[in-house]
């Protein structure tokens, strides 16, 4: 059984405290909503369970059967998907899926490529370039990007930013199928969107 746990995290930036005694433990088919206000930290915990930002204080543990995971496989185990992530406009959706893939040690047929991008609304687009996708179709392939690598845990960082309709409802049926075997954890203000949580981290308040 694998387990995520935070352990009295806390996040300064010089002299300004961003959040702290901030704790939860997860196993998959459970999910987190952080939710609070502009500048409260959501995105700064995000990074900070995935490794991209230390913490001030605390840690996060990534357990299987009680043991602790070495970061260099946990983080293999952890997908960000998050408007403020770049792709490469240069590079088709295909190009992106396999170079994204081989940074994780993998390599990736095109049925898996086609299979995730059908999965996120982009059937038939593989060989277009990134930078002539709309904002919206490219937050929709950074969720191939992130789920190619069959994760454990997802973060989601404003999950349905830049998306419309089509988008939400993509976004929406893939946690829906993936939450009952992954941990979620989703940084949001947006009501429909934290309602899909189980339960809430409040920061800023």
């Amino acid at each position: 059984m694998l387990k995520l746990e935070a352990d009295n995290i806390a996040k300064w930036f010089g002299e300004r405290k961003v959040f702290e005694n901030i704790g939860f433990s997860l196993e998959p088919g459970q999910s987190l909503a952080v939710i609070g206000p502009n500048g409260s930290g959501k995105t700064t915990l995000l990074r900070i369970i995935i490794g991209l930002t230390p913490p001030t204080k605390g840690n996060i543990s990534f357990l299987r059967d009680g043991k602790s995971l070495d970061f260099n496989i946990y983080r293999k185990e952890l997908s960000l998907v998050s408007p403020y992530l770049s792709l490469y406009g240069s590079l088709t959706a295909c190009e992106n899926l396999r170079f994204l893939s081989k940074l994780n040690g993998n390599d990736i047929d095109n049925k898996t490529i086609n299979n995730v991008l059908e999965q996120v609304g982009l059937e038939g687009r593989v060989d277009d370039y990134v930078s002539e996708y709309s904002s919206g179709m490219q937050q929709r392939l950074k969720y191939a990007a992130a789920l190619i690598k069959n994760p454990s845990v997802l973060l989601l960082d404003e999950p349905t930013a830049n998306l419309d309709d089509f988008g939400k409802k993509k976004v929406f049926d893939l946690i829906k199928t993936y939450r009952p075997d992954s941990i979620f954890i989703i940084a949001t203000n947006e009501k429909e969107e934290y309602s899909l949580a189980e339960s809430v981290c409040q920061l800023g308040g």
